[in-house]
């Protein structure tokens, strides 16, 4: 029963700690996009890497 009388605290500083993470996090805008993510995978990247591999070639002449 003495158990309780350290779970009791170190349970209610948990959900202290992770109330001042999620406060911290909508204050520095961390779920301000949250669909940006989600797009990413439908694009590809190959039409960036054959931009870039185009200006390096005319950059080596």
């Amino acid at each position: 029963m003495s158990i309780i009388y350290v779970l009791i605290p170190i349970a209610i500083l948990l959900v202290l700690l992770a109330i001042g993470i999620f406060f911290w996090a909508v204050k520095s805008n961390q779920f301000e996009d949250l669909e940006r993510q989600g797009y990413n995978i439908l694009f590809d990247d190959d039409v960036d890497k054959n931009a870039q591999s185009k200006v390096s070639k005319t950059e080596k002449k």
